[in-house]
């Protein structure tokens, strides 16, 4: 996600520098013009604005206030965007501490997949001061399309994680409907054309069933990926005394699927779990 975002802000006129722990998927943003950094630590001493793209939250708390780290060379008056998909509660720690040095932070998950940051149509919920947002506008502007600040600090990230129960329940919805039809001897193309005009049509079953139809599932986001979002959300839904039962359900699921080593395929294979169960497959006649 993280590189077809730097992208596009190359594109969008930004000067870059950056930092990648495998150094060599940061080649292809030196090749478009970026700097390369040897630390996060160097970045924040060389830029005002500095954007996290990580797996969770430890990863995130590592990068910042670690060894070599972003605390250890930021500015003051400068602003940490992070956009990865973490805890809140871990957003807001991250959020007092650099407060402390006079740095501001934005927590700016994402959603629409690798073709949203390729595109730049990315779907991006901020939580963090209102002057803060309104200063860094322009910067969320050059890699996604819909972007509206939801609440303070922590907030972003608790909106993302709703889009991710909704994501992941809709695809599983997907996988029980579709494969019952399947099985009952509809022709899923068929059933598509027929339904996704009416109440149940939706982003994720114009975007999903083209490809599960076809059995392509190359990763956009993966499997594991959204374990750890639905994890986040339950830990997240046990501190605010939320039940969450059919998140729960779904989430024993994903972790049935990274066990069977499906953990890297994309998200759209969270129907194998119910296609096994029914000893059928979803895919053309």
């Amino acid at each position: 996600m993280g590189k077809p975002m730097a992208l596009n802000l190359i594109k969008a006129g930004y000067r870059l520098v950056v930092y990648n722990r495998t150094r060599s998927k940061a080649d292809a943003l030196v090749e478009a013009g970026a700097e390369t950094a040897k630390s996060p630590r160097e970045v924040a001493s060389k830029t005002r604005v500095i954007i996290t793209m990580l797996p969770d939250s430890a990863d995130v708390e590592q990068v910042v206030f670690g060894e070599n780290g972003i605390a250890e060379g930021v500015q003051k008056g400068s602003v940490l965007i992070d956009m990865s998909s973490i805890s809140p509660v871990v957003t807001r720690r991250i959020a007092d501490r650099l407060r402390d040095q006079d740095v501001a932070m934005l927590d700016a998950p994402v959603s629409g997949g690798e073709r949203g940051a390729k595109e730049a149509s990315l779907a991006i919920m901020v939580g963090g001061e209102e002057e803060i947002y309104q200063r860094c506008l322009p910067v969320l502007k050059g890699m996604g399309k819909s972007i509206v600040r939801v609440g303070s600090n922590g907030a972003g990230q608790t909106a993302k994680l709703a889009n991710q129960i909704i994501v992941a329940l809709n695809i599983e919805a997907l996988g029980e409907a579709f494969t019952l039809a399947s099985k009952g001897g509809v022709d899923p193309q068929i059933l598509y054309q027929a339904i996704r005009d009416g109440s149940a049509g939706s982003n994720i079953m114009n975007a999903k069933l083209p490809l599960i139809v076809d059995r392509n599932f190359a990763p956009g986001f993966k499997i594991r990926l959204h374990q750890k979002d639905l994890k986040n959300v339950l830990e997240t839904a046990r501190e605010l005394n939320v039940p969450l039962p059919l998140t729960s359900l779904v989430q024993q699921m994903l972790i049935a699927l990274v066990n069977s080593g499906k953990g890297e395929l994309d998200h759209s294979a969270i129907v194998n779990f119910v296609e096994q169960l029914a000893k059928t497959e979803i895919s053309r006649k």
